[in-house]
């Protein structure tokens, strides 16, 4: 090993049925250093982390850590545990209803009486030294993510962790918060800690990180010091192929040209459901892209859940292609031609012990009736046709959805919506945790179907996505619409100038 390596994994290589996840895959981590681990979904950043984690055992290869004069042997999360190495995953794997002392010590006792107060003050003691505004007796529940987040840090460092492994930690924080996940992770770095940070976010990685790896394919890219690798042969080297400006995504796309281009597709006034927002007005006409943008909390979510009557409907009417509908219920919004990808796909989207194939079909046998359920021929169709449509990556339509990445999830549950033919498709955040190819391919496939005359609603924290895809934004703040912006406002600054001071 060299003088200042912790951690350094050699020509690692893991198989799955059909699917060769690692092919020879090296990785080095310093002392000291925070390293980030890139790749598209699917490229295998998982599968390594696991196989160093112990979750999966590698098929050929060698790891090797600081301490230890013999290849490392790791054939357990347990044994991953006692060797050093610490994971922090996107899904807080804590217990909220226990207070955040006992999820610090939980396990970790040999089965003596628990001292209390012994533990509630060296749990004290660690949340004031790394700075987490947490005390000890309070419940785990009543923090905030980024709390639960770095309550597991602090769990994983007082278990003396050579290797901290962060999962897509930031994923569901919002800016102040990551800064403070940012600043725990540097006074670690500082004690000499090995972090891997995994993530999407292009903008943290270059904030926080001293390394990067990027892996394609299951295969070693390379690895490069932060200063020496701009963004953009970053995302080159992640893809396989220089990018296209991104910017052009939209000018490329054909625009919808039929007889009822100008038509309002859905009309809704005075719109009010029970999760808090304010009566609202929206319109979008066929073969349209808009989107709701605000900080988070706007209502942005709310606004469109409302529409498809996720939530309970308050007041207003709705209108779809001139005729009043009445939505109630989500079964209503579908049989009206109206489909929504949610926001959370782990808790709305994916059923994770079904097949791919029936998490495709799902939407279409609720619309059919399960009395009249689709041919095992017909559902392999369908799948097999959304599959290659999407280019979702599967060893087959029977392969459980839970073991696909996040980025090919998402792609089910999208082919899923595309298979009832939606006239209006909502899709709240249907990028969010995915890699930036898989994000460019949803983007344009967002506008090949508005070019074919379907309407689109785009919803995600990333103004400049936004501004990618759509024509027309829908702004909002403290859950009410404060503005409209098109054509030449579609900018990053009116959109700030408007969330920060537009009116109703």
């Amino acid at each position: 090993m060299k003088e200042n390596s912790v951690l350094e994994m050699r020509n690692i290589h893991k198989s799955f049925p059909g699917v060769r996840a690692l092919q020879g895959v090296d990785f080095t981590l310093c002392e000291g250093e925070i390293h980030a681990l890139m790749g598209e979904n699917g490229a295998g950043k998982s599968t390594l982390i696991k196989v160093l984690t112990g979750v999966y055992e590698k098929d050929e290869g060698e790891i090797y850590l600081k301490g230890l004069n013999k290849p490392a042997v790791i054939k357990s999360p347990q044994d991953a545990q006692n060797l050093g190495i610490s994971t922090v995953y996107q899904e807080i794997t804590l217990c909220p209803n226990l207070t955040v002392a006992e999820n610090m010590y939980i396990g970790r006792g040999k089965g003596q009486i628990t001292n209390w107060n012994k533990m509630n003050k060296d749990a004290d003691k660690i949340l004031q030294n790394l700075g987490i505004p947490a005390r000890a007796n309070q419940q785990l529940g009543s923090c905030s993510i980024a709390i639960q987040q770095m309550v597991a840090i602090a769990r994983a460092v007082d278990m003396d962790c050579k290797v901290l492994i962060l999962d897509e930690p930031t994923s569901s924080l919002d800016d102040s918060e990551v800064e403070k996940l940012f600043g725990l992770m540097n006074d670690l770095k500082a004690r000499g800690v090995g972090i891997i940070f995994v993530t999407h976010f292009l903008d943290q990685v270059y904030a926080v990180c001293d390394k990067i790896t990027v892996l394609r394919d299951g295969q070693l890219v390379g690895e490069y010091v932060i200063e020496d690798l701009p963004r953009v042969q970053l995302v080159a080297k992640m893809l396989g192929k220089e990018l296209d400006d991104m910017e052009d995504i939209k000018g490329e796309a054909a625009v919808y040209s039929g007889p009822d281009a100008d038509q309002d597709l859905l009309e809704a006034e005075g719109l009010q459901s029970d999760a808090g927002i304010k009566p609202f007005n929206f319109h979008i006409k066929k073969g349209e892209v808009n989107g709701f943008t605000g900080l988070l909390g706007s209502g942005r979510s709310e606004s469109v859940r409302a529409i498809f009557g996720a939530d309970h409907v308050l007041k207003g009417d709705v209108k779809v292609e001139g005729k009043t509908v009445k939505i109630h219920k989500p079964l209503d919004a579908m049989k009206a031609g109206i489909a929504y990808l949610p926001e959370d796909r782990k808790i709305d989207g994916i059923v994770g012990d079904l097949s791919v194939r029936d998490n495709i079909i799902l939407a279409a046998q609720v619309l059919k009736g399960f009395f009249h359920p689709f041919s095992k021929a017909q559902a392999n169709k369908f799948a097999e046709e959304y599959i290659k449509l999407l280019e979702i990556k599967t060893a087959s339509a029977d392969t459980p959805i839970k073991s696909l990445s996040g980025g090919n999830q998402q792609k089910c549950i999208l082919a899923r919506w595309l298979l009832t033919h939606p006239k209006y498709l909502i899709l709240d955040e249907p990028t969010r945790g995915i890699d930036i190819g898989t994000k460019i391919e949803i983007q344009k496939l967002v506008l090949k179907l508005a070019s074919e005359g379907m309407s689109v609603t785009f919803i995600s924290s990333e103004t400049d996505e936004m501004l990618r895809t759509c024509s027309r934004l829908i702004v909002m703040r403290d859950r009410r619409v404060v503005g409209e912006l098109s054509g030449d406002e579609l900018t990053q600054t009116k959109v700030m100038e408007t969330i920060a001071g537009g009116e109703a």
